[in-house]
């Protein structure tokens, strides 16, 4: 399918850098399966295009993706572990990427948003930006790889309070507890994130490629069995009841009664 046929994506050649946009803004970006396919699409296409160097994944508007879409009447049937498996495919497809893979996190950042995020190589964030895991406050778990990419990035302690709390951390937070790998000034971002995409497509692809298959066998090793694991315990936490009440309570905007059914 072209790319120009993915609703809620926008994609765009710069130079060396492939720019993949999601532009979303009524639903602060959340993904769809729509989404999600056009960037798995164009992320395992770019392992192929000698005339890349870098891929660049960001959003519009004050997000950069709310997470999943829990848009509608009745959220819940729409999410099953297919869900799980796109999530996982995006997550699969920004590491398995030979280019460097860049985040411009230009606002919020929640679940598989954060997700996807912290799956980049590089996390290049305005100051305004704020990440949440998110998952427990509609009754599910982390997915997308995230229980291993956020204790890779912050060891054992800081995963379970990110997970278990669902805390919203500021982007100098983020910064600080090593999930972002670059904090820029509002006014500064754009050409902040514009001078490290520079930089990457100026360096040696080739060496690009290794280091990146380097660092994440050494740091991601738990991945695989990650994806496992979340495949397995979103399967049966999207059947409950508390699931129901999460995303009915998130959409009627007031705190979810969970009663562990």
């Amino acid at each position: 399918m072209p790319a120009s046929e993915y609703v809620g994506l926008r994609t765009e050649l710069r130079g060396a850098a492939l720019w993949l946009t999601l532009d979303q803004l009524e639903t602060f970006n959340a993904l769809t399966g729509d989404m999600v396919l056009g960037l798995v699409d164009q992320l395992r296409g770019a392992v192929t295009r000698e005339d890349l160097r870098v891929v660049v994944i960001t959003g519009t508007g004050a997000a950069f993706s709310a997470g999943a879409d829990l848009s509608g009447g009745h959220p819940e049937e729409k999410y099953d572990s297919r869900a799980v498996d796109a999530a996982n495919a995006l997550i699969r497809a920004i590491v398995d990427c030979d280019k460097p893979v860049v985040c411009g996190l230009n606002g919020v950042a929640a679940g598989v948003g954060l997700s996807a995020a912290l799956a980049c190589d590089l996390v290049v964030a305005t100051a305004s930006a704020a990440l949440t895991l998110g998952f427990t406050r509609i009754g599910l778990m982390p997915d997308g790889g995230a229980t291993a990419t956020v204790a890779a990035a912050v060891g054992r302690a800081r995963a379970m309070r990110m997970a278990l709390l669902s805390e919203l951390l500021s982007a100098q937070e983020a910064f600080d507890a090593g999930l972002v790998s670059h904090l820029f000034a509002d006014e500064d971002y754009a050409d902040g994130l514009a001078k490290v995409v520079g930089r990457l497509e100026a360096s040696a692809p080739l060496a690009m490629a290794a280091t990146k298959k380097a660092v994440n066998a050494a740091t991601l090793d738990q991945l695989p069995g990650a994806f496992q694991r979340e495949r397995a315990g979103q399967s049966v936490l999207l059947r409950t009841d508390d699931v129901v009440e999460g995303m009915k309570a998130f959409n009627e905007k007031r705190r979810p009664q969970f009663h562990g059914r």
